[in-house]
């Protein structure tokens, strides 16, 4: 075995050795056992181990449930409908199972120093906490639901408060300058009916005799004065009807913006009091901390709690001490690594060795064909020079040079220049 030729004294490698991880097989016997990620089948062998991965497989399975309760009260307060909450709390505590499980299931304790070990959990008891931050939340919304309520209202109430002053300052302008005209009108109506009436309280004192004659009955100057009444009404008549016109136009305006005002604030009244969602209730809970000590000491005590919880898991597989089950796990994926390491390294020397085998083939081949060339153009040199001294050569007779014979034997065999040194 690979791992007695290359392993230290105890015949096992360690995981500083690799890099990968072993492959993992999948059990379906021990609901707990699975759920702590551990391998079933080497479980069994090792019964003093069984304790400690049902306990681990309980904690994430806790879990499972707080996140699955934390999303649906959560979701619940948004929508309000059993359908979408028992969804998504199912569907959000499988992710967060599936995360520590995960988180648990990558963590090694044997072959890996202490320190490596505090390494590989920081990065995931960070993410351990982020989750317990996701499913504290909404659980200290349900567990202060009475007191968030009382302040939910109170909020909603400043909320009304801080919108009635602002409708008010929208309509103050226009309210404010509606009023000016309608007292301008009322007061040109007004002055107009105390001039008629004083027109006709002088005709009445000048008839009964108590006017300036103080002749009793109608006299001239009586008379006189009646036609002055009468003309000034006559006169007066039509402006005075204009004016009443104008002033109830007046008055429609400041009726209007009156009756829109409160349309308006009892619309936003309805929509604050039926639209308390999550982010408000959640709000009343940061205020209601801020505002009681002991308020803010219950919530961040539960919410440690929750997150104590959530990183239970990681905190359980740091502190358990090596048993036999993780030496035996260990040398079932080390040495399947080792064996598979060693298979990779086979391959390779055999696919070095194979291309050096082909490349010393191909260089006897070159040397040879190298030597024939020299040989045969040796000869043919000979050849036309024996037929130049006796005068017999003839240029159209000769052959093709060597460099035209090493380029088609190049293009035939598929040979290069490095090929032929």
């Amino acid at each position: 075995m690979a791992d007695n030729q290359q392993g230290p004294d105890t015949g096992l490698y360690t995981y500083d050795s690799f890099t990968g991880r072993g492959p993992g097989k999948k059990a379906d016997t021990n609901f707990l056992w699975w759920c702590s990620g551990a391998h079933q089948e080497l479980l069994k062998q090792f019964p003093s181990e069984h304790s400690k991965y049902w306990g681990l497989g309980g904690v994430i399975l806790a879990t499972f449930v707080l996140a699955a309760l934390s999303s649906g009260y959560a979701i619940y307060s948004v929508f309000g409908n059993w359908g979408w909450t028992l969804c998504f709390a199912v569907v959000w505590g499988l992710i967060i199972f599936n995360f520590d499980r995960f988180l648990v299931s990558t963590m090694r304790k044997y072959g890996v120093s202490p320190r490596k070990q505090l390494s590989m959990a920081i990065p995931r008891m960070a993410l351990a906490v982020l989750i317990g931050f996701t499913i504290a939340r909404p659980l200290e919304l349900k567990i202060f639901e009475k007191e968030i309520n009382t302040k939910v209202i109170e909020n909603t109430h400043k909320k009304i408060q801080l919108n009635d002053s602002l409708l008010q300052a929208e309509n103050t302008a226009l309210m404010q300058t509606t009023e000016a005209e309608r007292a301008r009108l009322y007061e040109r109506k007004k002055n107009i009916e105390d001039d008629l009436a004083r027109l006709q309280q002088s005709y009445v004192a000048e008839a009964d005799g108590t006017g300036g004659s103080q002749i009793r009955g109608v006299q001239k100057i009586a008379k006189l004065k009646l036609d002055a009444y009468n003309s000034s009404t006559l006169q007066a008549t039509p402006e005075l009807q204009s004016l009443s016109n104008s002033i109830h136009v007046q008055d429609s305006i400041l009726a209007n913006a009156k009756s829109n005002m409160e349309a308006k604030r009892a619309k936003y009244e309805l929509s604050a009091l039926e639209n308390v969602g999550f982010l408000e209730r959640n709000k009343a809970l940061t205020d209601l901390a801020s505002e009681e000590n002991s308020v803010f000491w219950t919530s961040f005590l539960l919410s440690l709690l929750i997150i104590l919880i959530e990183v239970g898991p990681i905190i359980s597989k740091l502190i358990m001490p090596v048993g036999p089950y993780d030496i035996a796990l260990a040398k079932e994926e080390l040495t399947s690594m080792a064996a598979a390491e060693e298979e990779m390294r086979r391959n390779k020397e055999m696919l070095v060795n194979k291309k050096d085998t082909w490349y010393k083939k191909q260089k006897e081949v070159s040397d040879q064909l190298v030597e024939k060339m020299t040989t045969l153009q040796q000869k043919h040199i000979d050849e036309e020079l024996d037929k130049w001294e006796r005068g017999d050569w003839n240029p159209r007779d000769h052959r093709a040079s060597m460099d035209e014979v090493m380029r088609k034997i190049k293009e035939r065999y598929q040979f290069n220049g490095e090929d032929l040194l």
